[in-house]
């Protein structure tokens, strides 16, 4: 097949880890006879120092007229002005609401490899495996927000706006439950409805959707703060997790750490048709940029995601991800992962991977 896939590398070491998922897919496509054409634009800090804006207008051009996107990561101190008009941030925001890419799948597992380095209990973490639902264009994020005069006279006061319609959590909620089905075939919903009315409107769709439309499939509501304690004291009781843009975004760096490392993260942000968007969990981290110690596993984890979700080679993902953890079985880490062992640096950690595939 042939796909046209943008690349956006972003700040700090998102050039290092995206050169090494651009790799792979070389690979893949070498191996399995694909044409994948491959072109990087700017985003983010970069974008904004060249072009004064963090999504350039060619940047979201040729993603809209891609079938998948390649994305490091933005930002970083240099950029964290907070009376700058535009942060790198604001690219990510911008090009998810342009493409409707609504539904941030992030896949939270526990190699038994890696167990020793979750700060964690072994037998808490061991055989944890959470596919987390983010509603990811809606919510406060994306509410009416603004600064105004504050009623009692002593300055100023700030407002943040959450808002869902029964739409976007329908459209959450049928996905999250159709991938219940090809795993263990529960999904928990997590809300505030003791306290929010937008939460109870959730509760109420999350409850007759499932009801209706996936009578076979387990489901059970979570309060947010409940699910925040559940997910380090009984984290395997959790298979799909559905929950709106704010909590979804503070649960999944919470359950990040189950693994003990970030770079291990891949995610993937969807929509109802068009290209989907794939990058790791992890942040630019300047301080370690252009030193070759980046983990690239993240990445090439996302760069599986891709093969599978938008261009439907599952064959090709699996491979990907079996070399992933064929590499992690033989012993070879990054020094995130080496403790006190030897390790390996982020080209040669490509080097292994795509080694792993023939």
């Amino acid at each position: 097949m042939h796909a046209n896939i943008v690349l956006l590398p972003g700040d700090g070491i998102g050039p290092e880890v995206l050169a090494e998922g651009a790799r792979v897919l070389t690979a893949v496509a070498e191996k399995f006879g694909h044409q994948f054409s491959m072109a990087s634009f700017p985003i983010g800090g970069c974008a904004i120092d060249e072009f004064g804006t963090a999504l350039p207008d060619q940047t979201l051009a040729a993603a809209r007229d891609s079938q998948a996107i390649l994305l490091g990561a933005v930002g970083g101190p240099k950029w964290d002005d907070p009376s700058a008009k535009t942060r790198p941030e604001a690219g990510l925001l911008k090009i998810r609401k342009e493409l409707g890419l609504f539904a941030n799948l992030r896949p939270i597992s526990v190699l038994p490899e890696l167990v020793q380095f979750s700060p964690l209990k072994p037998e808490i973490v061991n055989g944890v495996d959470i596919l987390f639902f983010r509603e990811l264009t809606g919510g406060l994020y994306f509410g009416e927000s603004g600064t105004r005069p504050a009623k009692d006279g002593s300055g100023e006061e700030s407002f943040s706006t959450m808002i869902y319609s029964t739409g976007e959590v329908e459209r959450i909620v049928r996905l999250a439950a159709q991938a219940a089905r090809k795993r263990r075939n529960k999904v928990t919903s997590v809300d505030k409805a003791n306290v929010l009315e937008v939460s109870r409107l959730w509760r109420k769709t999350f409850e007759r959707v499932m009801k209706s439309e996936f009578p076979d499939v387990t489901y059970e509501n979570v309060l947010v703060d409940a699910a925040a304690m559940h997910l380090i004291s009984k984290p395997k009781s959790f298979d799909v997790v559905v929950t709106e843009n704010m909590f979804g975004d503070i649960l999944t760096d919470e359950g990040s750490m189950l693994p003990g490392s970030m770079g291990l993260l891949p995610s993937a942000s969807l929509g109802s048709s068009g290209p989907g968007l794939y990058e790791p969990i992890h942040g630019s981290a300047p301080d370690i940029a252009g030193q070759g110690i980046a983990n690239p596993l993240a990445t090439i984890l996302a760069v599986a995601m891709l093969l599978r979700h938008s261009l439907q080679l599952e064959t090709e993902a699996a491979l990907v991800e079996a070399a992933v953890q064929k590499v992690l079985q033989a012993g070879h880490r990054t020094k995130d992962l080496a403790g006190n062992g030897p390790w390996v640096k982020t080209q040669a950690m490509g080097d292994l991977v795509i080694a792993a595939l023939a």
